[in-house]
């Protein structure tokens, strides 16, 4: 019985030490999604439950997974697109950032409507600039690059529940793709078609731009995207942005998808 305790005891503390390459310092950048918005809150950021660097043990986020204790920032905001990513991205730099967690671009396609949505070309420049200034300066850091999720998912999720709706049109929310949420007219499907290729068109520049990144950066293959996700995963305070079941099914499925910590930087 005591060397059942001991040995327990063992692994205990050990999956409380950093791993062997894990950085002294990670940050997420990007937008509400990685700020953990609405995830233990009244519509407010709650950084602490982050599948990139939260510290809330139930989450599971990169940041605990890596066994650090400190050293975790979160330089994401609520309401950001691609044109504010060079921005965090230069605070990353500054705070000697050794891992950086991207996840932008919902923000890019979930606007009042369609036509503002950014272009596919202007968002590649964005993203291609702040890419470029992370690498050059802080060199050897390692990246990892989230697919956007599937917006038309959340409208299929929910566009039969009337308390969703209800909020989508109060808040306006995302409403290239969530306005007239039970419409069948063919320029609604036609509509919330554009939009999820908008996304599917972003998800393929991240991959470009993460594999000529090279080496050092991981993107997720659109496991982001293509995980089936419920309403159980998102904050019933706005019926948009993942709640803390959300935050930690991101945490597991992008984690599998990033460097193994253990030996070096290969693929996990």
């Amino acid at each position: 019985m005591f060397a059942h305790l001991a040995v327990a005891a063992v692994v205990v503390s050990s999956s409380l030490q950093p791993l062997p390459s894990a950085p002294s310092v990670m940050a997420a950048l990007g937008d509400s999604i990685s700020a953990g918005f609405n995830a233990c809150g009244w519509y407010v950021a709650c950084t602490s439950r982050s599948w990139a660097a939260g510290d809330d043990r139930e989450v599971n986020s990169h940041f605990v997974r890596l066994g650090m204790r400190e050293g975790n920032l979160n330089f994401a905001v609520p309401g950001a697109t691609s044109a504010d990513l060079g921005g965090q991205v230069r605070q990353a730099v500054d705070a000697g950032a050794g891992y950086v967690t991207v996840l932008i671009g919902a923000q890019d396609a979930c606007v009042s409507n369609e036509r503002k949505m950014t272009p596919v070309a202007v968002y590649r420049d964005r993203v291609a600039r702040a890419l470029w200034a992370l690498k050059g300066g802080a060199p050897g850091v390692r990246v990892f690059v989230a697919s956007i999720p599937d917006v038309r998912r959340l409208w299929q999720a929910g566009k039969d529940n009337v308390i969703a709706r209800t909020f989508w049109a109060v808040g306006r929310i995302c409403q290239a793709m969530l306005a007239e949420p039970t419409s069948t007219a063919r320029a609604d499907v036609e509509r919330r078609a554009r939009v999820r290729a908008r996304v599917v068109a972003y998800n393929e520049v991240l991959a470009d731009l993460c594999a000529r990144f090279g080496p050092n950066c991981r993107f997720d293959g659109g496991a982001v995207f293509a995980y089936p996700y419920s309403l159980k995963h998102i904050s019933k305070w706005d019926f948009f942005h993942p709640n803390a079941v959300g935050q930690k099914a991101l945490a597991e499925v992008t984690y599998k998808k990033g460097f193994d910590w253990l030996n070096g930087i290969g693929e996990a």
